[in-house]
């Protein structure tokens, strides 16, 4: 009979625990990234189960070519840029049902992508006036680890962007879709 008692009691106990486990975000999580077109500096803060909020500092490489730069031949930019991004991992309870890894937050996401571009290049080929712009561009992507510390992500999304020309000298400023595609690989620490 006692043997029963402890046998139930270690059942009733484990299935508690099981229960009360929540299946979350990583509480903080940073690391570096790089694509075609850049390289970033990332770190991701726990704000609920399922939302982490993405702060990312990081330079955008790029040939510009619009009516800003019409005297110039594709300007090759270094550009900063600052992105606050809030992200909602909606699949992670299915990954951990199905044993599958979530740590670094590693799973799909919808996220609202926010990034600023200031007026400064660091490599500027043809010294052309750089122009600020912000962007606000709703985004779905994946996230996947590559062992503990590498991982890969793929994002896509539209948005809209306001470019803010009269600061470099320009007639008016302009506002235009803004489309975002990116494909990265990156470490975590």
């Amino acid at each position: 009979m006692k043997r029963t008692i402890i046998i139930l009691a270690l059942i009733i106990f484990s299935t508690t625990i099981g229960v009360a486990q929540t299946t979350s975000v990583e509480k903080s999580t940073f690391g570096l990234q790089t694509g075609v077109l850049g390289i970033w500096a990332y770190n991701e803060a726990k704000l609920s189960n399922t939302i982490a909020l993405r702060i990312e500092l990081g330079f955008d490489f790029g040939i510009w070519e619009s009516t800003f730069y019409d005297d110039y031949d594709s300007p090759f930019l270094l550009t900063p840029v600052i992105v606050m991004e809030p992200r909602f991992y909606y699949n992670l309870k299915k990954r951990s049902e199905n044993s599958k890894l979530i740590e670094g937050n590693s799973g799909n996401f919808i996220a609202l992508k926010m990034g600023y571009h200031p007026e400064l290049a660091l490599f500027n080929t043809d010294d052309a006036p750089v122009v600020s712009d912000f962007s606000i561009i709703p985004t779905w992507g994946i996230r996947r680890n590559l062992g503990k510390h590498f991982n890969y992500e793929a994002g896509l999304g539209a948005g809209f962007s306001y470019t803010f020309a009269k600061r470099a000298g320009y007639l008016k400023n302009k506002s235009e879709l803004e489309l975002n595609m990116h494909l990265r690989i990156g470490y975590r620490f």
